[in-house]
């Protein structure tokens, strides 16, 4: 199993709302529809909380998208797919792609997996 995970930052001039009805409401049921995402065991998408933008963080990020692969060759095989430039068109209606940071990992080491007990 490997995982693709993405730090995404909206694209220049689009606001939080419009960057986060476009992830949902159209980036992500292309990816669902595409040769290339048939290749995607799980597709996740963890946008930032609106209110973060007013009161938190002051993150530079908008979100992050975890996709889910049984193996490399089946990552390497979405990103032949024929289909995957349209996914890369999509990609800049609402990303700033120059700034697209992105890791593909394995399996995690669990280091903590449930609550932690006091002493």
């Amino acid at each position: 199993m490997v995982r693709l995970t993405c730090l995404l930052r909206r694209k220049p001039g689009m606001t939080p709302e419009e960057f986060h009805d476009h992830w949902r409401n159209r980036h992500g049921p292309l990816i669902a529809s595409s040769e290339s995402g048939r290749f995607v065991l799980r597709y996740e998408q963890h946008p930032r909380p609106l209110d973060d933008y007013e009161h938190g963080s002051g993150s530079a990020y908008d979100g992050v998208t975890v996709q889910w692969f049984s193996s490399m060759d089946d990552y390497l095989a979405s990103l032949a797919a024929p289909d995957f430039a349209d996914v890369m068109v999509d990609l800049g209606r609402f990303l700033d792609l120059d700034h697209l940071d992105f890791v593909v990992t394995e399996e995690p080491h669990v280091v903590i997996d449930g609550p932690v007990s006091g002493s």
